[in-house]
């Protein structure tokens, strides 16, 4: 099997665009004094905005009005390193059913935590979230905070996808039977479709679509293809972006680009490549610690077209992967000298990116390109 595409890129072979963008970007602060934004979902007005709070709060954001109190009804989270209130996804019916999806995390009495998720029904005054209900909880608990990822999608059919972390237990990412380190399909309902691929296989959890994954931290769907993307930490290097296909099994902890932290060998990697799984189609040899991400689709900002924007909380960037087909071919970093951790960005109804920086003072941002 030849070498991914991205170790041209890290030989020099595929170079950064020598008309960067760069320089033509404009950037306008919505809001600061954020607790640690994590996620954001625009609703149908297409200009008020949901976020979530890390530490717990689920607030509104309007250009009118600015930062709403915390919306009321939504469950008490377990707050603790990587834990807290994640991410935020409205149904794709919520004009009519006022659903809100919510992933957080909760532990036990022992501390291990685990991740949950479910939904409520946002009041037409945006104040209170009512009838929370827990869908699926990231059974067994193995976390002490640490590698919960947890993102949430909508396909085009309604069909819902989270994204879960291996909770720093890297071996359970190859176990069916757990939802460590796995990636999640459900109906609009939070049923299981019988067409996933473990359905009749015993001692498999049902829900899972595929396998392998560390620490997602990113999930999209691919505007032009229909399919689900995903970006995830590496350990110590090896940051990648997969296109995750049913029953498929995305490595981890078996093959992997980059190294223990102690600078070792990851103890059950067999290198970059492993039989029986797949590759990445993107990796990064230096971790981004990549973060949020989203598919640009709009005609706004035509030199923007068909790139993926994923959010970077190391180097504190943006990367703008530009795309043909598939195939990266092309990186640019953006946002560079505002030296703030990106934990998520979206794509706005008005053709800009939106995005939240992770910090105690984190803010809204929203991004465009001069004209």
């Amino acid at each position: 099997m030849s070498r991914p595409l991205v170790s041209l890129v890290l030989s020099g072979a595929l170079l950064f665009s020598a008309s960067s963008l760069a320089a033509q970007v404009t950037v306008q602060q919505l809001q600061d004094k954020l607790d640690h934004p994590w996620s954001l979902a625009f609703l149908p007005d297409n200009k008020t905005i949901l976020l979530t709070e890390r530490s717990g709060a689920l607030r509104l954001w309007q250009p009118e009005k600015g930062l709403s109190q915390p919306v009321e009804g939504v469950p008490e989270v377990w707050h603790q390193r990587q834990g807290g209130l994640l991410d935020v996804a409205l149904a794709p019916d919520f004009a009519q059913s006022r659903r809100v999806w919510l992933s957080y995390t909760e532990a036990d009495e022992s501390g291990r935590a685990g991740a949950v998720v479910g939904y409520g029904r946002l009041s037409e005054d945006g104040r209170r979230l009512a009838d929370f209900r827990v869908v699926l909880r990231q059974q067994p608990r193995l976390s002490g905070g640490a590698n919960l990822g947890t993102r949430l999608a909508f396909d085009r059919e309604g069909y819902l996808w989270i994204a879960f972390g291996d909770n720093f237990q890297s071996a359970t990412a190859q176990d069916l039977d757990k939802l460590t380190g796995k990636l999640v399909r459900l109906k609009g309902d939070g049923t299981v479709p019988q067409d996933n691929p473990f359905v009749t296989r015993p001692n498999a959890r049902p829900e899972i679509w595929a396998y392998g994954l560390r620490n997602p931290q990113g999930l999209a769907l691919n505007p032009w293809t229909q399919e689900m993307w995903e970006s995830e930490h590496g350990p110590r290097g090896g940051d990648e972006v997969n296109i995750p296909r049913k029953g498929k099994n995305y490595g981890w902890p078996l093959a992997t680009w980059g190294v223990d932290y102690s600078g070792d060998k990851v103890p059950e990697s067999k290198g970059g490549e492993a039989p029986g799984t797949e590759q990445p189609v993107y990796w990064w040899k230096n971790s981004p610690a990549i973060s949020g991400t989203a598919f640009y689709n709009s005609a706004r900002f035509q030199p923007w077209k068909n790139s993926l924007f994923i959010g970077a909380l190391k180097e504190k960037n943006l990367i703008r992967l530009s795309l043909n087909g598939d195939k990266v071919i092309e990186e640019e970093r953006l946002l560079q000298d505002r030296g703030e951790r990106i934990r998520d960005v979206r794509q706005g109804p008005d053709g800009y990116l939106y995005v939240l920086t992770d910090e105690s003072n984190g803010k809204l941002l929203k991004v465009g390109l001069q004209p």
